[in-house]
């Protein structure tokens, strides 16, 4: 079992940055595969980044050069540095623990999410 709490969603400006964080319960945090999915307003959540076992991370083509994923095993926690915003990336964050993939069905663990506004 894995529980997961989000936290550093926020209201910031066009071109700004933030940097939630998720963090793990549990002993087997570092078998997992981390996602960050989000969900617009009257919109499907979707795919954003996601980073293995090893390390190894992929984005969706959208935040590509902008969004960085990457976690702590010794503190059971996954970040997603989140540069040069736009308000198209407006969503509530959500970070979620499984196999590697695109698709939320393969992820069994899910935080509660965090929202992040983006307005100038």
């Amino acid at each position: 079992q894995v529980q997961l709490v989000e936290s550093g969603g926020g209201l910031v400006q066009p071109g700004g940055s933030l940097r939630p964080s998720c963090a793990a319960s549990g002993r087997t945090f570092n078998t997992y595969t981390m996602g960050w999915f989000r969900q617009a307003p009257g919109k499907e959540r979707e795919f954003v980044a996601l980073i293995n076992m090893y390390g190894g991370s992929t984005y969706t083509d959208s935040v590509k050069g902008r969004f960085t994923i990457s976690r702590d095993n010794a503190k059971n926690s996954v970040y997603l540095q989140m540069n040069s915003l736009k308000p198209e990336d407006t969503a509530v964050y959500y970070c979620a623990a499984g196999r590697p993939s695109f698709s939320e069905t393969d992820y069994s663990y899910w935080g509660q999410g965090t929202q992040v506004t983006v307005s100038s």
